[in-house]
């Protein structure tokens, strides 16, 4: 399989400022982490990793000043309130949380709590912050998904397989951000295009070949996997039952593309945990969730499958980026 990576960068990076780098105190700090997929996923461990890496480079080193409490709730709404409320029965010094669903259970268990948030849509309208310049409260981070997504998933899909005529917003209401938040772009590039959209909720795993199978009934039929834990825990079966009934589908999220998907359009997650590990290091260090900014995403991919795309027979995959 061969895959065409695309990744674009928007803005700069962030430069923290002189206070943060002062010397990590001698006892050791308690972090608690919710991640909301599976521990098996693979995606998540690489994200995980990547977290803990960025800590090391800032001083923090686990078993010495450092001891970090994980739960993975793999999609489960259930499950992410039981552990929402299992961390922060532990007082630790600050929480990273990472999906919306995950950081409005961690923040209906605590006010107090320093909370720092990775892949997160609508942190105002979610009610976790007053303002993106100054959250207000116990909670920031870094948001996942920027309203003007939306548009772009029907633009490239479309792009990328001309006649389709009508979308599926495949999304879970239960382990995703709100539908809402990026209907405006959606429905703007959908009406450009003359796309008719359609929301398609799925509650269960079982239910998910009923809306793809609905998409390849007429010709023209195609489909957005909208971000959520649940479609990136069953992004293997999204994917292979969009290539069975060929439909050509989006995904919000890059594991679906390296799960066998057409195409997909996301924030870089690595990237998110990474500068969310500066914000859990700036709060150790003193600083209040309430003074730290809520940023955008500056770091978008796009990952092509070439052989789903032209119907290449290569088995070998090859990994080209370019960088804007």
């Amino acid at each position: 399989m061969r895959r065409r990576e695309f990744i674009t960068l928007i803005g700069g990076a962030v430069v923290w400022p002189l206070a943060a780098r002062a010397q990590q105190p001698d006892r050791t700090r308690l972090i608690g982490v919710l991640i909301g997929f599976a521990e098996s996923d693979p995606s998540a461990q690489s994200w995980l990793a990547a977290f803990r890496a960025a800590l090391a480079k800032l001083g923090w080193t686990e078993g010495s000043n450092l001891r970090i409490e994980l739960r993975w709730a793999a999609a489960d709404p259930n499950k992410i309130r039981t552990s929402a409320k299992e961390l922060v029965d532990l007082r630790p010094d600050a929480i990273l949380g990472q999906s919306t669903p995950v950081i409005d259970a961690l923040s209906r268990e605590t006010r107090t709590i320093p909370i720092v948030f990775t892949v997160v849509a609508d942190p105002i309208a979610s009610g976790f912050a007053a303002s993106l310049g100054r959250p207000g409260g116990n909670i920031t981070g870094f948001m996942g998904d920027n309203s003007e997504q939306g548009g772009k998933w029907v633009g490239l899909l479309r792009e990328i397989a001309p006649r389709t005529e009508r979308v599926a917003l495949l999304f879970s209401p239960a382990t995703g951000p709100p539908l809402q938040f990026f209907m405006p772009s959606i429905r703007a590039a959908a009406t450009s295009l003359a796309v008719q959209t359609s929301a398609a909720p799925v509650h269960a795993k079982d239910e998910i070949e009923g809306v793809i199978a609905a998409q390849a009934r007429d010709p023209g039929g195609g489909l957005i996997v909208m971000p959520s834990a649940f479609n990136v825990v069953n992004r293997e079966l999204i994917s292979a039952l969009a290539a069975r009934y060929g439909v050509p589908a989006i995904a919000a999220f890059r594991s679906f593309a390296d799960s066998g998907g057409l195409m997909a359009y996301a924030f870089d997650f690595t990237e998110g945990f990474r500068q969310a590990a500066g914000y859990v290091d700036r709060i150790l260090k003193g600083e209040k969730p309430a003074d730290l900014p809520v940023q955008a995403p500056t770091k978008f991919e796009l990952v092509i499958n070439d052989v789903l795309c032209c119907g290449a027979g290569v088995t070998r995959s090859t990994n080209v980026r370019y960088w804007r």
